[in-house]
């Protein structure tokens, strides 16, 4: 084990059982970590081992370490000392109040992994003498007995994030009716009351990315008026997307054939809302090609 990759990150996630465990590893899995839940501490090292001959594709990983490892978590603090030891690792503890812990554990009806033949309390008192010590070591000690699954994702995502993590992720899809609804369309926006291109000659050839037939479409009355104020109505719904960390979102704009009107006004529409802070837009023509 070596320090020699010093742009990788290692970070371990542990703390109380209820406290967001599982919400955090999804969450920087979809932030791009590597991710290895209920990993016994003593293969810390190997992973870190692993992670590093495998360089540049494996640039953050965070493992998982709780007293679900039963025996093995024993050695927890020796494992993560001997870790620091050789590179450079943060450790992320996850905490909430008993009243909050026992609150969840009612929700879903689970015994606590420590409990025994007593109490939920008693698991939880049991917990947090055996992970005191990992808690005063860790570099962050974040409390979610107030956060929600949204709300901790959020927090994970501006503490262990990139800039382009938390970008919200937005197709604008052009499609055809005649060949059925986007299946994976968050919102669908329908401009079959422009006149089509298809029965004018002259442009049925063509598609909605030609110069002559943009012109046409976007020319028609209510077009304009109708792109400004879709774009302005999607401001706060993809605002309120951001907050609620849904990071991808598909926005559909269907035609008759998807080949010219939908086309043009997908194109337009992405333009208006590449402007948008913290949104990545992307285009696709789903139906583009077909007879």
């Amino acid at each position: 084990m070596s320090d020699e990759t010093s742009s990788q990150q290692v970070l371990i996630v542990t703390g109380m059982s209820g406290a967001g465990r599982s919400t955090v590893g999804n969450a920087l899995e979809d932030l791009g970590w590597y991710v290895v839940d209920n990993l016994p501490p003593q293969m810390l090292g190997p992973l870190v081992d692993l992670a590093q001959r495998a360089g540049e594709s494996l640039p953050r990983i965070a493992a998982i370490i709780d007293v679900r490892g039963g025996r093995l978590f024993a050695d927890a603090q020796e494992a993560v000392e001997h870790l620091r030891d050789h590179v450079s690792v943060r450790m992320l503890f996850l905490d909430a109040t008993d009243a909050a812990l026992v609150r969840r554990f009612e929700q879903v009806r689970r015994p606590h992994p420590l409990q025994g033949n007593g109490t939920v309390l008693d698991g939880i008192a049991a917990e947090r003498a055996r992970m005191s010590e990992l808690r005063a070591t860790s570099d962050v000690i974040l409390d979610t007995s107030e956060l929600n699954i949204h709300q901790l994702a959020t927090t994970i995502a501006e503490r262990f994030g990139e800039e382009h993590d938390r970008e919200l992720r937005v197709t604008v899809l052009s499609f055809g009716y005649k060949y059925g609804l986007p299946a994976d369309a968050d919102l669908v926006a329908d401009c079959r009351f422009l006149p089509n291109p298809f029965w004018i000659p002259e442009l049925r050839p063509y598609t909605g990315l030609d110069e002559r037939v943009r012109a046409y479409v976007l020319g028609q009355e209510g077009a304009e008026e109708f792109i400004d104020g879709y774009a302005g109505a999607l401001v706060p719904v993809l605002s309120g997307y951001q907050r609620e960390n849904k990071r991808h979102a598909t926005i559909a704009v269907g035609c008759t054939g998807g080949k010219h009107r939908s086309v043009a006004v997908a194109e337009e529409l992405a333009t208006r809302l590449r402007g948008l802070p913290g949104v990545a837009v992307s285009v696709k023509h789903r139906d583009l090609g077909r007879e």
